[in-house]
């Protein structure tokens, strides 16, 4: 009931105000009329209609609350100065703009101000009358009266900053949940972007080889160019198979009749790999150090991905036509490096076709398992390329720092 009203009185502010007024002037002329027994108000009530007029004021309190205080608290001063008792019916106009100076200004000027008008009035009804039955009543009764709108303004003035800062904290949550979605497609785009370009760039990278050896051999060698181009056939299929897995994830649904999406790729893929890098001409030696550990399913993905993709770029620029990997699993984590042999242009490899967004792919998934990643020229030539993986991935930020500089290829 109470909060149905307020919100009335909001919506109709002017109303409120001339209805506030009206009811001022009535309680200020029962007020003058209270008295003691031994103290009766003057017979003249001509002065009460000063502090009567003096509550009009409080049509402007919204917009001007210092102003507004002044008229009716220097007419309750004249009054209880002549013996008027300060009862809180004559005090009604000085309480109301008490409350608005309270709820539309900071504590400092309320405290000014408010100590200002106590002090004033409590002085003047002691000038008029220091000893008496109402003595109580013309000081203590005089504060309390007084500082009851003091309070209540205050409550006021806090509870409308309360409903503001949450207001604006929802506001806040708002704009901060639209940006953390917008942040989440875009990694999301950026994943499925890695997923593409690994499935499909290493199998036609192998593809293109294995076509260009079949080529070169179909006059001279026959059989192995038919062999050749089974492997081919090999490669291709794999390529349409990761393809449509990773292609599936983007329209996966619920649906108990949807195709179930392929295995996710690891390192105990890694012999099919190297028999595809083989099929396209690329010598690859694997080297495994230390007793093999188990991996997230996360970081032995973003493994295969990356010795995936130094395979392709090794399928490309290796002069010799060889590879190692080697793979050594430390106390906390996976330690991959892929080396190619060959002879160094001028301290850097030809530039990739593409972009290098290969290299780039790679140090963003070692990072997002909070791994690191370096890939240069080797100073005796060809390429290397290092990875240090944990076994359970966490976040970026706890990644080991320190990283040296690294060339994109």
């Amino acid at each position: 009931m109470t909060s149905n009203l307020e919100r009335r009185a909001e919506r109709h502010t002017r109303p409120t105000d001339v209805v506030t007024a009206v009811a001022l002037c009535v309680c200020t002329l029962f007020g003058a009329q209270i008295s003691t027994s031994e103290s009766s108000p003057p017979r003249a009530l001509w002065p009460a209609w000063i502090l009567v007029l003096s509550g009009a004021a409080v049509l402007a309190a919204r917009s001007h609350p210092r102003a507004t205080l002044a008229a009716p608290a220097t007419a309750a001063a004249v009054l209880t100065a002549r013996g008027y008792l300060p009862s809180p019916l004559l005090l009604a106009p000085v309480m109301t703009a008490l409350y608005w100076v309270a709820a539309l200004t900071d504590s400092r000027t309320t405290n000014i101000y408010g100590s200002a008008t106590v002090a004033v009035l409590v002085a003047t009804s002691l000038a008029a009358a220091p000893l008496g039955d109402d003595f109580v009543l013309r000081t203590v009764g005089t504060i309390l009266w007084l500082l009851l709108p003091v309070s209540l303004g205050g409550t006021s003035r806090f509870r409308r900053a309360y409903l503001e800062s949450v207001k604006a904290r929802a506001a806040h949550a708002e704009r901060t949940r639209e940006e953390e979605a917008r942040l989440r497609v875009a990694e999301e785009r950026m994943r499925i972007a890695r997923e593409l370009h690994d499935a499909v760039a290493h199998h036609m990278a192998v593809a293109h080889a294995q076509a260009g050896t079949a080529a070169h051999l179909a006059t001279t060698q026959p059989d192995q160019t038919r062999k050749i181009l089974a492997d081919l056939v090999g490669t291709t299929t794999s390529a349409l198979l990761e393809l449509r897995a990773t292609v599936g994830v983007l329209r996966h649904t619920a649906d108990p009749v949807a195709d179930p999406l392929a295995p996710t790729p690891g390192l105990d893929r890694l012999p099919e790999l190297v028999a595809a890098c083989a099929s396209a001409g690329l010598a690859v030696t694997v080297t495994t150090e230390e007793e093999a550990r188990p991996l997230s399913p996360g970081v032995d993905l973003t493994a295969y991905r990356i010795i995936q993709e130094a395979l392709t770029n090794a399928t490309k620029h290796a002069a010799d036509h060889t590879a190692r990997v080697r793979l050594r699993y430390d106390t906390s984590r996976l330690l991959i490096t892929i080396t190619n042999d060959g002879a160094a242009h001028d301290g850097a490899l030809p530039p990739m076709p593409g972009g290098g967004y290969g290299l780039m792919g790679m140090r963003e998934r070692a990072h997002s398992v909070g791994g690191e990643l370096r890939a240069g020229p080797r100073p005796e030539g060809g390429f290397e390329v290092t990875a240090a993986l944990p076994f359970q991935p966490h976040t970026p930020a706890d990644a080991p720092a320190g990283r040296g500089p690294e060339e994109s290829r």
